[in-house]
């Protein structure tokens, strides 16, 4: 792997329960820590200079931490496709937490939790069963459970945007997605997903590091599609029509902020439609001119609303 930029260390977090987290971070071991969670197809390294920012002590002086998730990158890749359920993702979530807050001024507890996609969908169950383990959470391009299930079920249009999930959940993706050179994978970046937004971002530099990423395996990855029933329904699998999920799982009690990029084409906007029934403490942040890679797309406007929300 490539060298690390300046200001980011790397660990490996061994937890009590058998996986391991490659963790990048940034900042003093003493200061209130804060969590990142990415999603596919990313790693860690995506947050790099969002851990640099919250680092600094004129942004709080936090310790930022971004664990590559099990199955991604040099973590953890269970072969089980069942061990990429949510209950192990969140136990991953929540022996992390223990870990690095152990020399925080509030050890067992994150200032914040911050999530985009899978690490959100992880995030939102971690925050509505165990919000005592975090002052607040922030969710960016992530459907909450609740209204993702019900526009699975009822929306044609947001069907038709998740029928990728189907695709990457059938064996062999990992062969397809790879061949010439992720030919298949770079299309994730493209205007089919990010509608319009340029893609700037994606400077041969980037390109190299998600292809370092992406040479060490895409099976974990694609283990989290497998393994969630919340995929569109199709003739031959039916099964989210009989998804019911507890309300203990869908009621988030946290001061909570969604960043939302309105050029996804894969989560659409009306997602957050009827959100504030789950999550009453709830502030959302629309982004016009930002699609589902608004992190990468715009860090500093991230950092920005990230800052302001960790200030009130």
């Amino acid at each position: 792997m490539p060298a690390l930029p300046t200001g980011i260390e790397e660990f490996e977090a061994r937890l009590p329960h058998g996986i391991t987290l490659n963790c990048r971070a940034a900042g003093p071991a003493s200061g209130p820590v804060l969590l990142f969670l990415h999603g596919f197809p990313e790693a860690a390294f995506v947050w790099d200079d969002v851990l640099r920012f919250f680092s600094l002590a004129e942004h709080g002086g936090y310790r930022c931490v971004a664990p590559n998730l099990r199955g991604f990158e040099r973590s953890s890749s269970p072969a089980d496709v069942a061990a990429y359920r949510a209950r192990h993702l969140m136990q991953d979530v929540l022996a992390l937490t223990e870990q690095i807050t152990s020399g925080s001024p509030t050890p067992g507890k994150l200032t914040a939790l911050v999530a985009h996609d899978w690490g959100g969908a992880v995030a939102w169950n971690v925050a509505a069963t165990e919000a005592h383990r975090m002052q607040r959470l922030v969710i960016i391009n992530s459907p909450h459970p609740g209204t993702f299930l019900r526009e699975l079920m009822h929306s044609p249009a947001q069907q038709a945007a998740s029928a990728y999930m189907n695709a990457l959940a059938q064996p062999g993706a990992e062969v397809r997605l790879a061949a010439n050179d992720f030919q298949k994978m770079w299309g994730f970046f493209s205007s089919e997903w990010a509608g319009p937004m340029p893609e700037t971002w994606l400077t041969p530099e980037v390109k190299q590091q998600y292809r370092d990423v992406w040479s060490l395996g895409l099976t974990g990855g694609l283990n989290y599609y497998r393994a969630s029933p919340l995929r569109p329904p199709t003739e031959a699998d039916a099964a989210v029509q009989a998804v019911t999920l507890p309300p203990e799982l869908l009621r988030v009690e946290l001061p909570t902020l969604v960043i939302w990029g309105e050029q996804d084409r894969a989560l659409l906007p009306s997602l957050l439609d009827g959100l504030e029934t789950y999550v009453p403490q709830l502030q959302v942040a629309r982004l016009p001119d930002a699609s589902h890679w608004v992190i990468h797309e715009q860090p500093d406007r991230v950092c920005a609303l990230i800052s302001d929300f960790l200030a009130q």
